[in-house]
């Protein structure tokens, strides 16, 4: 918190057709929610419902990245619950996760509009959760 995100740069995950990976450019000039992800991961699945809802807030982009999966299990993984991510990073090797300090997944950041990490939540969102990860979206997106 408080330090400039990462340079991430992942590609899209190919079974998903026309959902574009994750550049560096992506975290900055908006308020930006990273959600790292994985469909193997039980508390993942818990907490889609509350991202679901999350991608609806037009204050913030919600993006994903995909920590250690298979491209076709993440796929199968948001077919069937839904796709709540403008963007979806591929971290098949898990290097963008070391870069991120990444525990295990899932866990949650807000990037301010400079590119700076404002909020981490580690661990799966749920209603209480999500809405001060919300609040501090929009601390992040005050001047």
């Amino acid at each position: 918190i408080g330090q400039p995100a990462p340079k991430t740069s992942l590609p899209p995950i190919l079974a998903l057709k026309s959902m574009p990976g994750i550049a560096p450019d992506d975290l900055k000039g908006k308020v930006t929610v990273l959600n790292i992800f994985a469909s193997w991961c039980g508390p993942c699945r818990d907490e889609h419902p509350v991202l679901m809802e999350l991608a609806k807030d037009g204050r913030f982009q919600l993006n994903g990245v995909n920590y250690k999966d298979k491209p076709e299990n993440a796929a199968a993984f948001l077919n069937e619950l839904g796709n709540p991510f403008a963007k979806i990073g591929s971290d098949v090797s898990g290097r963008a996760g070391i870069d991120w300090g990444v525990y295990g997944v899932p866990e949650t950041y807000v990037i301010g509009p400079d590119g700076v990490i404002r909020y981490k939540h580690v661990g799966p969102l749920d209603t209480e959760s999500a809405k001060m990860l919300v609040d501090e979206a929009a601390k992040a997106a005050a001047p």
